[in-house]
C-alpha cells in the first residue's frame, strides 16, 4: 500500500478501513486528497481479497467541505477542472466492485456530503451534521452533489438543502433517507464494522453484482435493468460457480466456502 499523507489505511479480513486524517482542516478536501484517493481506489480495485471498504474521518468532522483556501484564487477554467477532478474520483469510488460504507462521525458538509453520497451505505453518529452550503459562498456543489442528492432524498428535499444551505442533524438525515443507520457516537465504528463483517461473509461475486445492478437501476429503465439482472443471475449458476457452492452449502447445512 502506498505511503499516504492524508489517508490512513488498515486492511483486516477483507475489510479496508480508510481514515481521512487531516483534522486540523476538518479533513477538507484538497488536490492531495484526490490524488491519494485515486491511487487507493486503483490499488483496492485490483485486490481480489477486499470485500468491503469503510471510510471515516479523524477528529470532529467526516469532511467539512472542499478546501476553500485552495479554491479561492482559481479561474473559471481551473474551477471547472477541480470540480471534474472531484467528480471523477467519487465516480471511481462509486464504481468499486465491492460495497463502500461511510461511517460519518461528524460534519459532512459540501464536498464531505458529496463524498458520503458516493459511498453505497451511510451510517452516522448521532452528533453528525449534514448540508450542502455552497450557495452561502456564491457557488454550486462541484462534485456531483446536485445529481446524487435528488436520487437519494427526492427532488423537494434536495432543493431544500441545496437552496437554503440549511444544516440538518442525523435524525433528519435518517428520516430523509440520506443515511441508513444512526448510532451513538461511541458505537459508530463498531456498528460500521459489524455491517462490513456481515457483508464480507456473503458471496463476493453476488454482492458485487447486486451493487452494480442497484446502481444501474438508478440510471436506466426497468426493462433494461431487469434483463441485466437475469443475465447476472444466470452467471452465478453452473459447475464451480459461487451460486452452486452457496446452494450446496445451504442444502448440506454448512458455511459456504467462497
Amino acid at each position: 500500500m502506498s505511503d499516504f499523507k492524508i489517508l490512513t489505511i488498515e486492511i483486516n479480513d477483507g475489510i479496508a478501513i480508510v481514515v481521512i486524517n487531516r483534522p486540523e482542516a476538518l479533513n477538507a478536501l484538497n488536490t492531495l486528497f484526490f490524488e491519494e484517493m485515486d491511487q487507493l481506489v486503483a490499488q483496492l480495485s485490483q485486490d481480489a481479497n477486499i470485500r468491503v471498504m469503510l471510510i471515516t474521518g479523524e477528529g470532529k468532522a467526516f469532511v467539512a467541505g472542499a478546501d476553500i483556501a485552495e479554491m479561492v484564487d482559481k479561474s473559471a477554467d481551473e474551477g471547472s477542472a477541480f470540480g471534474s477532478r472531484g467528480q471523477q474520483t467519487f465516480r471511481s469510488l462509486e464504481l468499486l466492485p465491492f460495497p463502500v460504507i461511510a461511517a460519518i462521525n461528524g460534519f459532512a458538509l459540501g464536498g464531505g456530503l458529496e463524498l458520503a453520497m458516493a459511498c453505497d451505505i451511510r451510517i452516522a453518529s448521532a452528533k453528525a451534521k449534514f448540508g450542502q452550503p455552497e450557495v452561502n459562498l456564491g457557488l454550486t456543489p462541484g462534485f456531483a452533489g446536485t445529481q446524487r442528492l435528488p436520487r437519494l432524498v427526492g427532488l423537494g428535499n434536495a432543493l431544500y438543502l441545496l437552496t437554503s444551505a440549511e444544516m440538518i442533524d442525523a435524525q433528519t438525515a435518517l428520516r430523509m433517507g440520506l443515511i441508513q443507520q444512526l448510532v451513538e457516537p461511541d458505537h459508530l465504528l463498531d456498528e460500521a464494522l459489524k455491517l462490513a463483517e456481515t457483508i464480507a461473509k456473503k458471496g463476493p461475486q453476488a454482492v458485487s453484482k447486486v451493487k452494480m445492478l442497484a446502481h444501474k437501476a438508478m440510471e436506466t429503465d426497468l426493462e433494461t435493468g431487469s434483463e441485466l439482472e437475469a443475465e447476472y443471475f444466470g452467471s452465478l449458476f453452473g459447475e464451480n460457480s459461487e451460486g452452486r457452492e452457496g446452494m450446496q452449502a445451504f442444502l448440506e447445512k454448512r458455511k459456504p466456502n467462497w
